[in-house]
């Protein structure tokens, strides 16, 4: 493969490389300003990097993703469109994102966890109307303090996606993490905000006349300026939205989308993956359980989180006690109920 295309190359090293994208295409070209500032989470490195990428990391060999892994990436990258992942839990989805925001210095991997109850404007912004109202019965009760304080921009708060449409010179990293549990509306809910970059907040544009600059909170807990009540991007971010093969989306989301499917990782993958987390020496110590977890894997679900469970526990077990927890945390995910 011609690697001189590559923004996002898997090497796990931080690089500049981000600087070297190309203009968007006409249709995917954002104007949204004046540019935030950098500053904040957006502008340090993820504090979760250890946690999700191996503590052992530098230590290890690492693993190169895949050809069609980096492609699917660097293609997000290029078009500016989302990246919908599946794959079986395990698999490296959520990853992906932390790995691509390590090494491209995008800052903090923003996150947004769906459930069934998950709606739209959750991840746009909230707005706590009811300390509003409160306020304002203190203030006008004589209690000082109030509403006036700081104004209507203090009972609001964007969430992980409307941070992300923030307009930035670098895009920033969103994960939308198992899209196939919301509720059936989400998807299609998000269509427009993902084809636009942008959303209003109608709090804010009832009041635009009297206060056309309004400083919220976003989602890294800095302050920003929000004028006439929109916010629109100007680096498209590079959002993940991932699935667990759960569930169909609609045709209109998959055309907006890049799609990558991850299969289960294979032992080379593994021992790396067991290399960067806990060490050189459980991976060769883990290698037993690495060969007894990828011969489950082809008839049952497991999922790699759990062989690492298993080979951290058992480096404190002698056998057969090491054998029986291997059992204990390794079970399969789709045994009937």
């Amino acid at each position: 493969m011609n690697d001189e295309w590559l923004i996002y190359r898997g090497v796990g090293e931080p690089h500049d490389g981000i600087a070297a994208l190309p203009d968007p295409p006409p249709w995917r070209d954002f104007d949204g300003g004046p540019v935030e500032p950098p500053g904040g989470a957006a502008a340090t490195a993820d504090g979760n990097v250890a946690r999700r990428l191996g503590a052992h990391r530098q230590a290890a060999e690492l693993h190169r993703p895949e050809p069609e892994e980096l492609e699917a990436v660097n293609a997000a990258l290029y078009l500016r469109r989302p990246l919908l992942v599946t794959g079986y839990p395990g698999t490296g989805k959520s990853t992906l994102a932390h790995a691509v925001a390590h090494e491209l210095k995008l800052g903090r991997v923003l996150r947004w966890p769906v459930v069934s109850r998950t709606v739209l404007q959750e991840g746009l912004y909230r707005y706590d109307a009811l300390a509003r109202l409160q306020d304002v019965q203190i203030a006008a009760s004589g209690g000082g303090g109030g509403a006036g304080a700081g104004g209507i921009g203090k009972y609001i708060r964007l969430g992980p996606l409307g941070t992300a449409l923030l307009p930035t010179e670098r895009p920033r990293v969103l994960l939308i993490d198992e899209l196939d549990k919301s509720d059936i509306d989400l998807p299609n809910d998000l269509l427009n905000v993902l084809e636009e970059g942008e959303f209003t907040l109608p709090e804010l544009e009832r009041v635009a006349d009297s206060e056309p600059e309004v400083r919220v909170l976003t989602d890294d807990g800095a302050k920003v300026t929000v004028r006439d009540g929109r916010v629109r991007c100007r680096a498209f971010p590079f959002i993940i939205l991932t699935s667990n093969g759960e569930r169909d989306f609609p045709a209109a989301l998959l055309r907006r989308c890049i799609q990558l499917k991850l299969g289960q990782p294979g032992e080379k993958r593994l021992a790396t993956m067991v290399r960067a987390h806990l060490g050189e020496e459980a991976a060769r110590l883990g290698a037993d359980l690495i060969r007894e977890f990828l011969s489950r894997s082809r008839s049952e679900l497991v999922a790699a989180d759990q062989l690492l469970n298993a080979i951290y526990l058992t480096h404190y077990a002698a056998p057969p006690t090491r054998e029986d927890l291997a059992d204990l945390l390794i079970q399969r995910l789709d045994r009937p109920r």
